[in-house]
């Protein structure tokens, strides 16, 4: 083992190289936005094709297999189906959470006058699909499923505003990002209110034990991310015996999440500098290795304080989120065999006219309408960059729903032919909004590029 004061091999291996380039090249492709978006429908689209294929009967065995963990008499487990929709969603809404806290901080949701325009355009976008809905559906047993349409999926959306390239303005990723956050805490209400089983008080007093220690571990100085799923296992397990979905844990978790470093002594960069300092001394005085792990922990450290906990943890989570829960949720909830689904009868088709018309119309009608009402009025400005035309796609990509309308879907429906509508219903209208906003985009950025040449 060479020594720590040895020079670099000026002889790195021809497949070291290569290695280094080529997770260099993944770690740069997983952080342009389009890509989680297609890996999305990509796994969407092998669910629909495994449910439909020859081996389709596997799909649903697959899933509802049960895992299970014992140790004497006690045994605990659950279906493959549960650990992803209630156990790593849980994951999914821990992210969503902190994105909201972000924006509550510093973003688009910090102030009053950023906030407005955005809060109303999204409140729009909710009433307008869940009175569509609710109209398609009156005198069904189906009207339960009014708030399927009623969200938008921020990595699908945002995925495709990123396909139409820097010819949209930033201001226009800006509106999305904030309406589509808004939305998921309009869904993380719905959730919440109106699709609660029966309360249990005890679950209750369970989820207020695991906040309060959540809030003595952040006064104690607790900084490893990891020991924070100690009460959030606690707060998950309350909400569930409360009859809340206990993935609203994430959400919890999420909001509590400081979007400051702790308080220390010196800056974490003072820290970092004197710590940099020190094994550099260290290396040249006294070559052991022993002699430089103090230096290199106080390192870790300052590494660790640099960025706010709200950040690096969002960071850290974001790739888990957006290439493996995700689509392990897509792959999990959209193979909707076509031959066990029937259109049959009122209420089939009430339910996928009303999800359908309610993302690819209802949304974009009521975001647009919101936007010109208040302008109009004076009550509100566009934000800098974004044009009507930018407003218009704003409202398209907002019928992308996806991830959070599929979720929402099985929350509100028992039977299972209406779940199997409703889920077809919801990638036939988010596929629809995708492909009109990429349109749209397109021809404002045609527009765009011939309007010097007609002057």
């Amino acid at each position: 083992m060479p020594a720590p004061n040895s020079p670099a091999s000026t002889l790195v291996p021809r497949a070291q190289q290569m290695t280094h380039q080529a997770l260099a090249a993944l770690e740069r492709f997983s952080h342009v936005e389009a890509v989680s978006g297609i890996v999305l429908v990509v796994a969407a689209i092998a669910a629909l094709v495994w449910a439909n294929s020859p081996a389709g009967v596997t799909y649903e065995s697959f899933w509802h297999s049960r895992l299970s963990l014992s140790l004497g008499d006690y045994s605990l487990g659950a279906s493959l189906h549960f650990l992803v929709n209630d156990g790593l969603m849980t994951i999914f809404f821990l992210v969503v959470g902190m994105e909201i806290r972000s924006e509550m901080k510093d973003g688009s949701l910090s102030n009053l006058r950023m906030a407005t325009l955005p809060v109303a355009a999204a409140f729009g976008g909710v009433m307008v699909p869940a009175l569509i809905y609710t109209a398609a559906n009156l005198g069904h047993p189906s009207l339960s499923g009014w708030a399927v349409p009623t969200a938008t999926d921020i990595a699908f959306a945002v995925g495709v505003l990123a396909l139409l390239g820097k010819s949209i303005a930033p201001g226009v990723r800006i509106f999305l990002l904030a309406l589509a956050i808004i939305d998921d805490i309009a869904a993380v209400l719905i959730i919440a209110v109106f699709y609660t089983t029966s309360l249990d008080a005890s679950g209750a007093a369970l989820a207020l034990l695991g906040i309060a220690l959540v809030l003595v571990m952040q006064r104690m100085g607790f900084a490893n991310a990891w020991l924070y799923s100690v009460p959030g296992i606690v707060i998950w397990a309350g909400l569930a015996k409360l009859g809340v979905h206990p993935t609203l844990a994430g959400v919890i978790l999420g909001l509590m999440t400081p979007v400051y470093s702790r308080p220390a002594p010196e800056r974490p960069m003072e820290t970092l500098v004197s710590a940099v300092r020190d094994l550099v001394h260290q290396v040249k005085e006294t070559p052991e290795t022993a002699a430089v792990q103090q230096p290199l922990v106080q390192i870790r450290k300052a590494h660790r304080e640099i960025l706010p906990p709200v950040q690096r943890v969002q960071t850290a989570l974001h790739p888990w989120v957006a290439y493996v829960i995700m689509p392990l949720f897509a792959l999990a909830n959209a193979g909707v065999a076509f031959n066990d689904t029937s259109l049959e009868g009122a209420t089939a088709w009430a339910v996928a006219a009303g999800v359908t018309l309610a993302l690819i119309i209802g949304k974009p009608v009521g975001v647009i309408l919101t936007c010109v009402t208040l302008v109009k009025l004076k009550l509100c400005e566009l934000p800098d960059g974004v044009t009507w035309r930018g407003v218009v796609l704003i409202g398209l990509l907002a019928g992308i729903g996806f991830t959070m309308s599929i979720f929402i879907a099985g929350l509100a429906f028992n039977d299972a032919n209406l779940l199997g509508i409703a889920k077809l219903a919801v990638l036939v209208g988010s596929g629809c909004s995708a492909v009109l906003g990429l349109a749209w985009g397109a021809a404002m950025f045609v527009r765009k590029s011939a309007a010097p040449q007609r002057a």
